[in-house]
């Protein structure tokens, strides 16, 4: 257990949550939240958002109980989380844009961080949220509301890419990408109970075979990703 910060809605139904203790985790890791109150039974998978010397933050949406119940938390409650889980993105050199899209923002802060040079690509269906954090850490931040912020991207500038979002964005990326010597990773994204790998309910198959997204995953280089397989998700 540990005890609520802050919990500030970004925009209508977008919270940032910041968690008091010491904390690990890398870019892209996970941990399982659950509320207080032990209900509901399964926790919830969040990607760490940051991460300092004496707090932990993750951004969220409310979309059922269990996120609902957490955006009721005030400042000096308790809740429950388990982690890190999860393979990040992996440490890299040499130029990289991170592309993030709505909610696949969230892993990509720790990554803007740790690379300061990195070139931040962010797009939003209807409304921008959390790009000063990502202006105050990075060398060039582009954000675009309303159609695809993959055509700011041009692969051929870059030796890496890290991205999450929506699977139509991840699959644009990708296709961009193909031709050109820029690596590309992905962060997935499933359903999962217990973070750990012992369910199997988070299991997608890849170009590899069937891996667990909360143990092999969730960053896999894109030509293990089988987008047919992320469609169904």
């Amino acid at each position: 257990m540990a005890n609520v910060i802050s919990n500030v809605a970004l925009v209508p139904g977008i919270y940032v949550m910041k968690i008091e203790g010491t904390f690990k985790g890398e870019m892209g890791q996970f941990y399982m939240l659950r509320s207080g109150t032990g209900y509901p039974l399964l926790p919830r998978p969040i990607s760490i958002y940051d991460i300092g010397d004496e707090d932990i933050s993750f951004l969220y949406r409310v979309v059922g109980e269990g996120t609902s119940l957490f955006s009721q938390l005030q400042p000096g409650q308790e809740i429950q989380l388990d982690g890190p889980f999860g393979n990040g993105f992996p440490q890299v050199e040499g130029s990289l844009a991170l592309v993030g899209g709505g909610m696949g923002t969230a892993p990509l802060l720790l990554a803007a961080k740790h690379y300061p040079h990195a070139h931040v690509y962010l797009g939003f269906a209807q409304q921008a949220f959390g790009v000063d954090a990502f202006e105050a850490a990075a060398a060039s931040v582009q954000v675009r509301v309303g159609g695809s912020i993959v055509e700011k991207v041009d692969p051929a500038r870059y030796v890496n890419m890290f991205s999450c979002g929506p699977t139509p964005m991840l699959q644009a990326l990708a296709e961009k990408t193909e031709g050109s010597s820029s690596r590309l990773y992905i962060s997935t994204e499933r359903h999962m109970a217990c973070g750990i790998g012992a369910c199997l309910g988070c299991t997608m198959h890849t170009r590899g075979g069937n891996k667990r997204v909360c143990k092999e995953g969730p960053v896999f280089p894109v030509e293990e990703v089988d987008f047919d397989d992320l469609h169904g998700v």
